[in-house]
């Protein structure tokens, strides 16, 4: 599947402190000591409506990630996929009475097209899970050998994960199994299905019903479960063992603990990612935006107002990427003043020496992203060169170049 158009990071000059983060699994912040090549999967959409601000929250701290990273003198290997056959898709269609490719093809292009203007790094594996049914089908075959999976004696013969057959589950999200049954309930797990071993078992291989699409398999023709999806995209690009897994914190479980569990059954002892790291959710006006309250607040329909896309990244930026937090018109206002501050500043001819500021804001993103320090270092600067001036001809122009780089703003 095509990404989309990639994004130049200028050179800056000199060097940060190595990345640290917080680690769900750990519950700490720890340093992420990637090698040459630095290797990140996040989860990305399925894509049955247009890109809303919790989306582009989670994909801009997964981006600034990136952006240390490469900073650091990294490659990265980044790999996003699109769950573009799923419930939720058909479910979309039928109600709008569009087939459900083309509702996906729409929604992609348009996620496409907000990543773009929002300056998000590209992914440099960007896969549909259309795409990798054949990497499914194998994960799968290998998991009934292992006897971590067996199917369900039933008309249908769908096939199911134990979590049993993972010695470590639940380590990544570390919730008692009240928790994990009430998450699993809500967020697509079907406990009550006829047949399972265990409730919170998790679909493999939802085998072919009428009406549905499905592909060809050994163990009968169907489509993949969700968490399968991911835990064969990401072993067939960057291997067990990676970086980071990345994602909204919604995902923690169940999604990121089974295909965690999915990869693990057959990596025995071995971690799936070395750092699992999660993004807090975005409200609007104190309360929780979902689907249901019909209070999303869309990329696009921001940009189509006239919403200036460094705006938004300031605005989202302007809270700890692990926080929930709300979206209102004075965090726009204010974002929207911040952008104004910054591009007048870095407009003058000269300005008080920046090396310091780079090397804060440097240091605030290294320490676990802390964006809001890292604003207020470059507010700090912009201020004093506006009210003071100052002698360097060269720091205006250092501090374009390093907001551009680090946090993907740019005049």
């Amino acid at each position: 599947m095509q990404s989309w158009s990639d994004t130049a990071l200028p050179t800056v000059p000199g060097t940060g402190p190595p990345l640290r983060l917080y680690d769900t699994a750990d519950r700490q912040v720890r340093p992420v000591a990637p090698g040459p090549t630095a290797t990140m999967y996040v989860c990305g959409i399925t894509p049955y409506d247009a890109t809303h601000l919790g989306h582009a929250a989670t994909y801009l701290t997964f981006d600034l990630v990136n952006r240390v990273w490469r900073d650091a003198g990294h490659d990265v290997h980044y790999v996003q996929n699109v769950t573009d056959v799923d419930d939720p898709l058909f479910e979309r269609a039928a109600r709008d009475g569009i087939d459900w490719r083309e509702l996906g093809t729409r929604e992609i292009n348009l996620f496409r097209e907000d990543m773009t203007a929002l300056r998000i790094v590209p992914p440099r594996d960007y896969i549909g899970a259309v795409e990798s049914v054949d990497e499914v089908v194998e994960l799968v075959e290998k998991l009934l050998v292992a006897g971590a999976a067996y199917v369900v004696d039933d008309e249908y013969s769908d096939i199911y994960f134990r979590v049993d057959a993972n010695e470590q589950f639940g380590y990544e999200s570390g919730y008692d199994r009240a928790t994990m049954e009430r998450l699993f309930a809500e967020r697509g797990g079907d406990p009550d299905r006829p047949g399972k071993r265990d409730t919170i078992d998790a679909l493999l291989w939802r085998a072919a019903r009428p009406g549905e699409p499905s592909w060809p398999a050994p163990f009968g023709a169907g489509r993949p479960g969700w968490h399968i999806e991911c835990a064969a995209i990401a072993l067939n690009r960057v291997g067990a063992g990676f970086d980071i897994q990345g994602g909204g914190s919604d995902l923690i479980y169940p999604h990121h603990e089974y295909s965690a569990a999915h990869a693990e059954a057959l990596e025995t002892g071995r971690r799936f990612a070395r750092h699992y790291v999660h993004a807090g959710l975005i409200g609007l006006d104190g309360e929780k935006m979902s689907k249901s309250k019909g209070n999303l607040v869309f990329v696009s329909k921001l940009r189509r107002a006239g919403t200036d896309p460094n705006a938004i990244r300031l605005g989202l930026l302007a809270g700890h990427y692990r926080q929930d937090r709300m979206w209102t018109d004075e965090v726009l206002a204010e974002a929207e003043r911040r952008f104004d501050l910054w591009c007048r500043a870095t407009a003058l001819p000269s300005g008080p020496a920046a090396d310091d500021t780079v090397a804060r804001l440097r240091q605030h993103l290294a320490d676990d992203l802390d964006t809001p320090k890292a604003l207020a270092a470059v507010d700090n600067w912009a201020e004093q060169a506006l009210h003071y001036g100052g002698p360097d001809t060269a720091a205006p122009r250092l501090i374009a170049t390093a907001v551009d780089a680090l946090l993907g703003i740019r005049r």
